[in-house]
């Protein structure tokens, strides 16, 4: 039995560090992409140009991006394992200004030899920003890697005033994304 898919909504936000592609099906927040991103998605035939449904997200952004919100209060639809999305829950509760290594992650999931199962896992965030996968930085301080490219990780951080250091060499990288 084939089962019929409701139609992607979606729509464009033009944020400062690019134009980020939202959507979902049926107008669930699903996905939100980066310009730059090797994972993102491109308007597919059938989808359908929506931004009512994610009207919350983009007040949201506008004030994250304004300095006035901290903390994301949003419904969203997370697609991925069961590892994964433990994984984003973790990132999820990384405070505004704040940063963990992907070994704080792994040990907070109970698994402290995860950390490159973590890396995976936060590169595979459909939802960045919104689940703070920027907050997630290398044991020695590096920027390891991001979806968005280390030039959004770094405006990011810098919005958020979190220190950090400079982007990790191919030779400290512990994950290639």
């Amino acid at each position: 039995m084939t089962s019929v898919s409701e139609p992607i909504t979606y729509c464009s936000y033009e944020s400062p560090v690019g134009s980020l592609l939202i959507g979902g099906e049926a107008g669930g927040l699903e996905f939100l992409h980066f310009p730059e991103s090797a994972r993102r998605r491109f308007v597919e035939d059938g989808w359908v140009e929506d931004a009512t449904p994610y009207a919350d997200l983009i007040a949201q952004l506008e004030a994250y991006f304004a300095g006035e919100l901290k903390e994301f209060s949003l419904n969203w639809k997370l697609i991925g394992t069961d590892f994964q999305k433990s994984v984003w829950e973790q990132l999820a509760a990384i405070p505004f200004g704040e940063t963990r290594s992907y070994g704080d992650v792994a040990k907070a999931l109970g698994n402290p030899g995860a950390s490159r199962a973590v890396g995976l896992a936060n590169n595979a965030n459909p939802l960045p920003i919104v689940i703070p996968c920027h907050r997630v930085i290398g044991a020695n301080g590096a920027l390891v890697g991001f979806g968005g490219g280390l030039d959004t990780k770094v405006w990011l951080l810098d919005h958020e005033g979190i220190p950090h250091g400079t982007g990790a060499s191919k030779d400290q990288m512990a994950f290639q994304f």
